[in-house]
């Protein structure tokens, strides 16, 4: 079955081989830039102005229209949005979906909210593109695709909390003597909520961390996406951790786009996975 695919840019990817694709950015707002998570988007150069600005970045994204741009064409429609915990993007694919249908009552359209960002949503991305390459129904993907986010997950590293402190949500005093220190943040979507679960000093600690959390949390040498906010070297690193354990892991590693270099900050790791 011939599908379409719409993602927020969140997913980190914004082209999927063999598949109708299409990613809706989002944007990183400061009181006097606006970045548009793109293809064009100078990654680092955003991330070195959030670092060295004292204003506060945010995030806004993409209104019903949008999406309803993204849909157009599309006969059987699955649009993957991050986590609503995060961001209007699924409330605002939802009500485009529903406008969409009214319009087009022959197409099919089907809203997942990832319950998490990244490598997570890539995940189900291409899985959708499995599915629909075994020539699936509609509903068939729909049930698939929805016991599948079952056995995936993400965990995160943070090596910088500035955009945190920025934000109000770490005390600025704890996020330099953190820096200072080389504390690393340890986290996981967990209900589609991000949640610290340690707190790590080094790079060698961190990296064993995240390795024991993944085999805690079921991975047993599925596949492994890792993103990275200019921090290859890092995320290399773990891949050969998660290989000494399971040598026929599927691991890619890609950088982050714009909204998850956002979140990450610079340094950090965003691991998606299937259990």
């Amino acid at each position: 079955m011939n599908i379409k695919i719409v993602s927020d840019s969140s997913s980190n990817i914004y082209d999927v081989e063999g598949v109708d694709f299409k990613s809706v950015p989002l944007k990183i707002i400061s009181e006097s830039r606006e970045y548009v998570d793109t293809p064009d988007l100078d990654v680092k150069s955003m991330v070195e102005d959030m670092y060295e600005s004292k204003e506060r970045f945010s995030t806004s994204c993409p209104n019903a229209f949008d999406w309803g741009e993204a849909f157009k064409g599309g006969e059987n429609i699955f649009a993957v949005t991050i986590t609503k915990h995060l961001s209007g993007c699924y409330s605002a694919a939802l009500n485009s979906a529903e406008d969409f249908k009214a319009e087009n009552p022959q197409a099919n359209i089907y809203v997942i909210d990832s319950l998490s960002t990244g490598g997570e949503m890539q995940l189900i991305i291409e899985k959708l593109k499995e599915l629909a390459e075994k020539g699936l129904t509609f509903e068939e993907i729909k049930d698939e695709i929805e016991d599948y986010q079952k056995h995936t997950h993400l965990i995160f590293a943070l090596r910088n909390l500035n955009n945190l402190a920025k934000n109000g949500r770490v005390n600025p005093a704890v996020a330099k003597i953190a820096g200072v220190l080389g504390i690393r943040i340890i986290g996981k979507a967990d209900d589609g909520h991000l949640k610290t679960v340690h707190k790590c000093k080094g790079k060698a600690k961190t990296l064993e961390t995240l390795k024991n959390d993944m085999l805690e949390m079921g991975f047993k040498g599925g596949k492994v996406r890792i993103s990275h906010c200019l921090n290859e070297e890092s995320a290399n690193e773990l891949k050969d951790k998660i290989l000494t354990v399971y040598p026929e892991s599927d691991i890619e590693i890609l950088p982050c786009t714009g909204l998850c270099s956002f979140y990450a900050e610079l340094g950090g790791l965003l691991v998606g996975f299937e259990d």
